[in-house]
């Protein structure tokens, strides 16, 4: 990119099954928490980018809600609907267009106030063809994992291997709301959810939010010694009927592509230090790394088997735990770059990954992968 912009600051609730606050109390508490880390005042917000869904909130305009209590009020803002990944690539542009010095973009769901995701993604599907049939997140995603298998021979008990690392990794992340210690055998004893996924190959959802700060070159060295800087973005969306889509080619490896373009990577295996990838279930962080180009398609698990995604693997995914610690729905994508931003700003804490220099965030939304965001980041 020709003009530079950089995160200030990222900040994320302490994610959990059911929160006492609500959305509003949500919104004031975290963007207050942005604010007094970075020193200023809601003055110092030019514009506001929101994500938030009509679905998950129960009402329409769901970001009129909490519009004012983010500290919004009389000023500038939109909404970008669903994925706050993309809403995060929106807030970017805001700040590329010259018209804004600093742009808010915050995200959030309480999980615990709406119908299950199973319930909400059926929902969410064209009602004359896929609802009818029983589509949602869940049964795509077994549909994708039993394609996967048949042509690449994966095992079971390489996705238990995911679901270990990254509740393993959770439980070194005092934000996420769930980790912990398990074997195989004890994820193989789960029940079948959408074969060959089983109940804990999918990641149970989350109430929480996230707040990141975006801001020009010039500002964003006045308000912080570790800005975290946005060298390229991407996203890609794919065809809306299920049966139109290749379930294991879609929009991903297009957006990829694209911020590669842009950040200058040639080789992503060696050049990004830290993934943080929406894994809306173990198989899929397999096929995402596929897409991504960290591997060729039906290597995902050699990854897996080998080590290379464990925090201190050659190239550590979901260093946080990823969406099997903290799946806030609509808002699992900026805290995707949050955390990605995190790690590059050297404040993770236990979860920390030696000299990160590059970070990949991907975040996506819709049935297989409809829709796909990617971010590469550096300090």
């Amino acid at each position: 990119m020709d003009q530079k912009v950089a995160i200030v600051d990222a900040v994320q609730t302490e994610h959990g099954e059911k929160l006492e606050d609500n959305i509003q109390e949500m919104m004031f508490g975290i963007v207050r928490r942005l604010l007094d880390r970075v020193g200023i005042d809601r003055s110092g917000i030019d514009t506001m980018v929101s994500s938030s869904s009509d679905y998950w909130q129960g009402i329409s305009c769901s970001n009129s809600y909490y519009f004012d209590s983010a500290g919004a009020n009389l000023k500038s803002g939109s909404k970008a609907a669903e994925d706050s990944g993309l809403g995060f690539i929106y807030g970017l542009m805001r700040v590329l267009s010259g018209d804004y010095k600093t742009v808010l973009v915050i995200s959030v769901t309480k999980c615990s106030e709406a119908p299950s995701v199973h319930s909400v993604t059926h929902m969410g599907c064209d009602p004359f063809f896929q609802r009818p049939v029983g589509l949602n997140e869940a049964v795509v995603s077994g549909l994708q994992a039993k394609e996967y298998m048949n042509r690449y021979g994966l095992k079971e008990e390489e996705l238990a291997k995911v679901v270990m690392k990254n509740l393993e990794n959770a439980g070194k992340n005092p934000y996420a709301h769930r980790g912990a210690e398990l074997t195989v055998e004890d994820i193989l004893a789960s029940p079948i959810m959408a074969d060959p996924l089983r109940e804990m190959d999918i990641p149970a959802t989350s109430d929480g939010a996230c707040a990141v700060l975006l801001a020009n070159e010039k500002t964003a060295k006045d308000l912080t010694d570790k800005p975290v800087w946005v060298e390229g973005v991407g996203w890609n969306s794919n065809h809306t009927f299920l049966g139109d889509q290749d379930l294991l080619n879609g929009s991903l490896p297009k957006a990829a592509e694209r911020a590669y373009q842009m950040a200058d990577v040639k080789d992503p295996t060696a050049e990004i230090d830290v993934a943080e990838i929406c894994d809306i279930s173990s198989f899929h962080e397999i096929l995402w790394m596929e897409q991504l180009g960290f591997c060729p398609a039906g290597k995902g698990r050699d990854l897996i088997n080998e080590g290379v995604t464990t925090i201190n693997g050659k190239l550590p995914v979901n260093a946080s735990g990823g969406l099997f610690g903290a799946n806030p729905y609509v808002a699992r994508g900026l805290i995707r770059i949050a955390e990605a931003a995190i790690q590059l700003k050297g404040e993770a804490g236990e979860r920390q990954v030696p000299d990160v220099k590059r970070a990949l965030a991907h975040s996506v939304h819709g049935l297989g992968g409809q829709l796909h965001s990617v971010a590469i980041l550096g300090n």
